[in-house]
């Protein structure tokens, strides 16, 4: 399950995400975005004392959102007396290359997930981060919260990913610009590449479609999902030659970025 930004908004809507995974019958991973607009604040916050922030730092300050996310996701999952626990992308095993702001993914260790799952326990984990093998702090880059979730989902052998998002699914056009564009009920990963400025990243339906994972995009007001049941993403695997293959899953591409120096 992947909650973004959105659905993260405020503590009102933090505490009907609680709602939502308090319902499920089955072992939950959850995947959260900072709330709303704080990357945004974040960032405005950097510039006020930097004209230049320095990368590594902006990793440092960044993160910082999503830990408030699942923190207090936590909490309210707890106070409704379902066991939770929150993880950084580092301590959830999620390993990057050393670019700063935009590190791709190499490797998911989630032996400390799969220990928490097996306990009973949520598993509430901050998108967008990780950590290199150098032990520093990195993020993913715009969208990488939906990428986080997709490699997560691999590495514990999940069937499917759910996207919560603030539309009722995916429409021919931005429904932000165009009120009245139709709802798709199934695109396959090469039509949903072409709507992901928008819906989801790109990274995470090229990684989902390189190894078959299915994507699901639902709002997450209850209220619509009777007559809105969002739209399915899935489709003929996507092999490119260029990828990394780790522990039996296709992770990200390698990219020369990742071998240069921090």
């Amino acid at each position: 399950m992947k909650f973004g930004g959105a659905a993260m908004a405020n503590p009102r809507q933090i505490q009907k995400v609680a709602e939502i995974i308090a319902e499920e019958k089955r072992r939950v991973i959850v995947v959260v975005s900072a709330m709303g607009t704080m990357t945004d604040e974040l960032i405005m916050l950097a510039h006020e004392v930097a004209a230049k922030p320095p990368k590594r730092e902006m990793d440092m300050l960044l993160s910082v959102g999503e830990r408030v996310s699942m923190a207090l996701l936590a909490m309210a999952l707890e106070e409704r007396g379902t066991p939770a626990i929150s993880l950084t992308g580092s301590q959830a095993g999620m390993i990057t290359c050393t670019s700063h702001g935009e590190a791709y993914i190499k490797e998911v260790r989630p032996h400390r997930v799969e220990k928490h799952l097996s306990e009973g326990k949520v598993v509430i984990i901050g998108g967008f981060q990780g950590v290199s093998e150098e032990k520093e702090i990195t993020t993913l880059g715009r969208g990488g919260s939906d990428t986080s979730a997709v490699a997560l989902a691999l590495a514990l052998g999940g069937e499917t990913v759910t996207f919560y998002k603030d539309v009722k699914g995916i429409h021919s056009e931005d429904p932000k610009k165009k009120p009245d564009a139709p709802l798709l009920k199934e695109l396959s990963f090469d039509q949903a590449l072409s709507f992901s400025e928008f819906v989801i990243h790109k990274r995470a339906i090229l990684l989902a479609s390189k190894n078959g994972i299915p994507l699901h995009v639902k709002s997450f007001n209850r209220e619509l999902w009777n007559l809105f049941p969002g739209t399915w993403i899935r489709g003929v695997k996507l092999f490119n030659a260029n990828s990394c293959y780790l522990k039996g899953c296709v992770y990200e591409s390698r990219d020369e970025r990742c071998e240069a120096p921090a």
